[in-house]
């Protein structure tokens, strides 16, 4: 009885695979369940042999990626050159709507977190977990910051009826009182005056001249308020001459003299500053995660890439918006 039961042993041990080619193939890749460079780096993903192989990968992946963020852009701005080129006076008519001190702020935020995200890649290096988890702080802050003061500005566009296309209808008074501020100030500012006046008497249908009081008596309230003078056009010929005020100031039935193809110059501002925020929302939301993954302690000396690609992508951004800036707001 002993033989046959040695005889089926003999067989299944001469059917199995060798055990040393088995463990052989999964040495060469350095993929096995035992590998001690897998098992010393957790964040190695297993199709790299090294962490040094995986954030070379990662940093030739990330810069062929900034690569068509680039040509992408690239293309806008060779539309903007073109159609700046065929029609200056339309940007010289546009650019005084943009608010350059918001853009200098806004410059001034993305320049700072782009500093705090370079010393969050610092701090990710030296494993300074508490530093780390402030600089990507301060940099989502400036972040929301940016996007708090771009919501100020599409406001107040779409309040004065700056819009692209069709929809660009602005106010005349927008017109009449922004082309000039910048060069006659007191006279803007006067006009400006004449303006609320006008709105005023006409809004509450009063007399062109004198106060409530002299008015026919319609109550105690009434004899309270105070009636807004409409403009004469003794004081509005001298401001239509020299132009602080359009011939609309009088006659409200007359032409609007304005460049005609001021909508597009909103459309191409709107498109490109729309899409930068569309990246910086991007942005928020990368370093967020990159937040997460820093307050569990995962990054260090050995793994440090995600802080390094996100920080590269971050640095775009804001060389994007260092264009961006002058071409749009700073229009002479």
């Amino acid at each position: 009885m002993a033989e046959p039961t040695t005889a089926t042993e003999a067989a299944k041990k001469a059917s199995a695979p060798p055990p040393a080619a088995h463990d052989h193939g999964h040495d060469d890749h350095g993929h096995g369940h035992h590998d001690p460079i897998h098992a010393a780096n957790p964040h190695l993903a297993h199709h790299f042999d090294t962490p040094q192989q995986q954030f070379d990968a990662g940093k030739l992946g990330i810069w062929l990626f900034l690569l068509t963020e680039v040509l992408f852009f690239a293309g806008l701005f060779c539309a903007y050159t073109v159609y700046r080129s065929m029609h200056p006076e339309v940007f010289v008519y546009a650019h005084y709507f943009l608010d350059t001190k918001l853009g200098a702020l806004n410059t001034c935020v993305l320049l700072g977190s782009s500093l705090t995200a370079a010393w969050a890649v610092r701090n990710a290096q030296l494993a300074e977990k508490k530093l780390l988890i402030v600089n990507i702080v301060i940099t989502i802050v400036c972040a929301f910051t940016f996007m708090g003061v771009k919501y100020v500005e599409y406001a107040h566009k779409f309040h004065d009826g700056l819009l692209p296309g069709k929809h660009f209808q602005p106010k005349e008074q927008i017109w009449e009182l922004k082309s000039f501020r910048d060069k006659h100030p007191e006279a803007a500012e006067y006009a400006e005056k004449l303006h609320k006046r006008a709105a005023h008497a006409a809004k509450a249908g009063a007399p062109t001249t004198g106060t409530a009081a002299e008015a026919p008596s319609a109550g105690a309230v009434a004899k309270q308020q105070t009636v807004y003078e409409k403009p004469s056009a003794d004081e509005l010929e001298p401001l239509i001459a020299a132009g602080l005020v359009g011939p609309r100031a009088l006659d409200p039935s007359a032409p609007i003299s304005r460049p005609r193809m001021a909508h597009v110059f909103f459309g191409i501002y709107f498109f490109m500053t729309g899409l930068h925020g569309f990246h910086v929302l991007v942005g928020i939301g990368i370093w967020v995660w990159m937040l997460l993954k820093a307050m569990k302690g995962q990054f260090g000396p050995s793994y440090f890439g995600p802080i390094d690609f996100t920080a590269l992508y971050w640095h775009l951004v804001d060389l994007i918006w260092i264009y961006l800036f002058p071409l749009l707001y700073l229009i002479h």
